[in-house]
């Protein structure tokens, strides 16, 4: 190329008249040798934020038939195809057209063809880099790539390069396509059936934000069988979800508490999940408020506190919150209390947590639905003898006694229930003796009786879980 013909070009793209300098671009890449072509394609690249939509929209195609020529022995046209086609792609953002456009000229197949046949040559390691980064931007800003991906085979190729790949800046690219491949079924299957969810926990703990709360999405998914947890346990989910609760927004709080407590749904798995620091954690979404964080931390207390040790820094847990939290996490606190309230070594670690004495103190003074989501607890607890003594010390049965003609329904049930069982306890039987006559108490006392007679259930919430039910684990027992 002599001199004339370099200036030409140089001015070629700096000038306004796209449509001319885009004609010329065509040319030069349909007729042009190898070292022309790469030079119009890295001045397209360059300038691939100042052109107008409609001239990058037109050389999507010819980008995307570059990624296929077969005269370019070292790959260094289709390197910087892809490289363009990347920019392009970041320029329009999520879910925009030239994504889509790239969809349909067959650039992802492009690109895995490049992957599976790279060589062995100096230059092969940057260019899987470009290529790699290329395919990221089309998974990351457009969501319909990647079913069309997964078809191709795009998993099996990360899957091949995360095996293969120098653990440089570069390998966040692979786990975030990985991650963004997990939001189809049957990727989540390929992972686990190959062995592979080594790099989904990998991925939830490096990328974006984005890309990890993907990674931890897959994980309370697949985690549902045991061989499952065991593989992901074992690859260290433990420790990288905890880092991302820490590390993330609320959506991230919600997933990851949701897939430690499938995680730890398997007892052997109570333990590592409760010293890795899970329960301040679950503290801290029972306290927030979202209801659905709320809900899964009173799941997952539940699970936890088959091992007694778990229980007591719960129950301690829930008395603060009970003694500082607004009016919602108080309500959230007194339903896991009632929960725990069925297992049997946790009816003396709620009553050593000092839990009754404020239980009343706050039934006092509270509102209506404070008091008939209370009572609920406080009916289960007064199944237990000493807990019983603790509420007789705190004043508790002349509160029970006047709640036996309140207006809620669930309030005078949950009162009568639990003066029936002062009322069967020779200590304390003397000091409802005025609540026996009640209408209420004698229909509550009826249908009890009609429960037991029959073998049905016990009263709602009735649960004696013991840690032998649950766990083989001598620890646990």
């Amino acid at each position: 190329m002599g001199p004339s013909e370099t200036e030409s070009e140089n001015r070629g793209f700096q000038n306004p008249d796209w449509e001319t300098e885009f004609n010329r671009f065509e040319q030069a890449i349909s007729s042009g040798p190898a070292p022309i072509r790469l030079r119009f394609v890295i001045k397209l690249s360059d300038l691939a934020n100042r052109l107008p939509e409609r001239i990058l929209s037109r050389g999507i195609p010819i980008l995307a038939g570059l990624l296929r020529v077969s005269d370019n022995p070292s790959h260094s046209v289709q390197a910087a195809a892809a490289h363009c086609l990347k920019r392009i792609a970041c320029r329009g953002g999520e879910e925009s057209a030239f994504v889509v456009a790239m969809g349909r000229c067959g650039v992802v197949a492009g690109l895995l063809g490049l992957l599976l046949d790279a060589n062995s040559n100096g230059n092969n390691n940057m260019f899987r880099k470009i290529w790699v980064k290329c395919l990221w931007s089309l998974v990351t800003f457009g969501s319909s790539i990647r079913i069309g991906l997964a078809r191709l085979g795009g998993l099996e190729v990360v899957i091949r390069e995360l095996n293969t790949w120098e653990d440089d800046g570069s390998r966040w690219c692979l786990l975030e396509i990985l991650s963004a491949l997990t939001t189809i079924r049957e990727s989540r299957r390929l992972l686990m059936h190959t062995g592979s969810l080594k790099f989904l926990v990998e991925a939830a703990r490096v990328g974006n934000l984005a890309s990890r709360e993907r990674a931890c999405h897959a994980i309370g998914l697949i985690g549902v069988t045991r061989r499952a947890r065991r593989m992901l346990v074992e690859a260290g989910v433990i420790s990288v979800l905890v880092d991302l609760f820490r590390d993330g927004d609320e959506k991230a709080k919600l997933l990851v508490g949701n897939a430690l407590g499938i995680i730890s749904g398997q007892t052997e798995y109570i333990r590592p999940v409760t010293e890795a620091g899970s329960i301040p954690l679950y503290v801290e979404l029972l306290s927030g408020r979202d209801p659905m964080g709320k809900d899964i931390a009173e799941d997952v207390f539940c699970i936890l506190a088959v091992a007694e040790g778990n229980a007591v820094v719960i129950a301690e847990q829930l008395v603060r919150i009970l003694r500082e939290g607004d009016e919602e996490a108080k309500f959230a606190a007194s339903d896991v209390l009632w929960d725990l309230a069925g297992y049997r070594h946790s009816v003396s670690v709620i009553r050593d947590s000092g839990a009754i004495p404020l239980l009343v103190e706050l039934v006092r003074d509270g509102s209506v639905e404070f008091r008939e989501r209370i009572s609920g607890a406080i009916s289960q607890l007064s199944y237990n003898e000493n807990d019983r003594e603790a509420f007789c010390d705190s004043g508790m049965i002349p509160i029970l006694i006047e709640w036996l003609g309140d207006e809620s329904e669930e309030l005078r049930d949950n009162a009568a229930e639990a003066l029936i069982n002062f009322s069967q306890d020779q200590k304390h039987c003397g000091r409802v003796r005025d609540a026996i006559g009640h209408p209420v108490f004698k229909s509550m006392e009826s249908r009890l009786a009609r429960i037991r007679a029959s073998h049905e259930l016990m009263v709602r919430s009735m649960r004696r879980v013991t840690i032998e039910h649950l766990a083989h684990d001598p620890h646990y027992r």
